[in-house]
């Protein structure tokens, strides 16, 4: 005789519906999976820079600073910084700095360039640029910062290759800087990389350590030159003007000479016109006139004076009345 055991008895009250079940278990999963999603869904996008989000994998919208949402393991949001200065260096290397895309691996040999007369010289230089067309960026070239930088290397090496050292190491810096910023500026537009460059800054650019000490010693002569010329303009800037203040005064010394001359001539011309209308009304009076102001006007400046007469026969030697201790001794 076999025994069957009887299926336990549960109290009506605990029994569950199998379709309840299955719709609380949904249900649990759902809250969960909501709260899961507005936990790490949310992500926040800085002033400085713009979201773009991503839908598996493919560009959807483009999200504004502020707080973003994106459904996790579907959507994804890329920060862009659009509004923040961002720089490569060639030939060195700012550590610890989270604006340079730290990419150059031997700078001892990136700012080593032949020039166009076959020599070498240190040239290291600064590319500072802005991302300003963020998908662009993200999509239009796979890494836009080291095409960036292969393309700034080829403009830098274009732009020395051009010149000569000596207008890379000294008068040509600036035209150096425009030349290589345009042709990096064309050429970022034609690989689409979204960027706009702001400057191309050349640093400390040197000659070799190898020929230093012949480059100081052209430097110190070609310093001693300048300073040589200085000096000889200075000489000159102090000797002419004077040269030409002292010409202008005698210029003008001359000026009032003649002037005086000349108005000095026309008042005696004047004043011999009216004595000679005198002299016509009156001869003998004018003429006496004329030989006592003359003799007025002479015997004071005489020291011995001699006074000759018809009348008398003997010369008369007058004593000078005037000074007493002159005429000691005289008989």
């Amino acid at each position: 005789m076999e025994i069957i055991p009887s299926s336990p008895s549960f109290p009506t009250g605990l029994r569950v519906h199998p379709v309840r079940l299955v719709l609380g278990i949904i249900a649990l999963i759902g809250i969960v999976v909501v709260l899961f999603s507005m936990i790490f869904g949310f992500v926040s996008i800085p002033t400085n820079s713009l979201g773009l989000k991503l839908r598996f994998g493919a560009y959807l919208k483009t999200e504004t600073p502020g707080l973003s949402y994106a459904l996790p393991y579907v959507d994804e949001i890329i920060i862009i910084p659009t509004q923040r200065l961002l720089k490569l260096e060639f030939g060195f290397a700012t550590r610890n700095t989270t604006n340079i895309f730290q990419g150059d691996a031997d700078p001892s040999d990136t700012e080593t360039m032949i020039t166009g007369d076959l020599n070498t010289a240190l040239v290291p230089w600064v590319v500072q640029y802005r991302i300003i067309d963020p998908k662009m960026y993200l999509f239009g070239a796979r890494e836009p910062e080291k095409t960036l930088r292969d393309l700034s290397e080829s403009v830098m090496r274009e732009v020395i290759g051009d010149r000569t050292v000596d207008e890379v190491l000294t008068i040509g810096r600036h035209d150096i800087e425009t030349s290589a910023l345009d042709r990096l500026i064309i050429l970022c537009g034609e690989y689409g990389l979204g960027l706009q460059i702001q400057q191309v800054q050349l640093a400390t650019v040197r000659p070799p350590s190898v020929v230093q000490a012949a480059f100081n010693e052209v430097n110190q002569s070609q310093q001693e030159k300048q300073t040589a010329i200085n000096q000889a303009w200075a000489v000159y800037n102090d000797a002419v003007p004077n040269a030409r203040g002292q010409a202008k005064g005698r210029e003008k010394q001359a000026e009032a000479y003649a002037f005086r001359r000349t108005n000095q001539a026309k008042g005696d011309a004047d004043k011999f016109n009216l004595l000679l209308a005198e002299y016509r009304k009156a001869p003998e009076a004018t003429r006496r006139r004329l030989y006592l102001e003359s003799m007025e006007a002479i015997m004071p400046a005489l020291q011995k004076k001699v006074i000759v007469d018809d009348s008398i026969k003997g010369i008369l030697q007058t004593l000078p009345l005037g000074q007493p201790e002159e005429t000691k001794g005289v008989r």
